[in-house]
């Protein structure tokens, strides 16, 4: 007689990080160029901005960082 092996299910929490993972808003470049140039107008606070476009102030410091690292390395003519 074989041994039945046990599949495992899913904790609920894998399955919560699996969906919030597929469901998760894939920003082009455009929308991040858009967002961090909006944040640097300072009309309003970051934090506002964030709430707003549904991301975290981290990613939007992230992409602002990004977004001036790609500033210094194109040459000026």
């Amino acid at each position: 007689m074989r041994s039945k092996q046990k599949k495992s299910k899913p904790s609920a929490e894998r399955v919560v990080k699996d969906i919030r993972r597929a469901n998760r808003k894939q920003y082009s470049a455009e929308e991040k160029i858009r967002i961090v140039l909006e944040g640097l107008r300072g009309d309003d606070s970051i934090a506002e901005l964030c709430r707003r476009e549904g991301i975290a102030q981290g990613v939007y410091y992230k992409w602002s960082k990004d977004f001036m690292e790609a500033g210094k390395r194109q040459p000026c003519w």
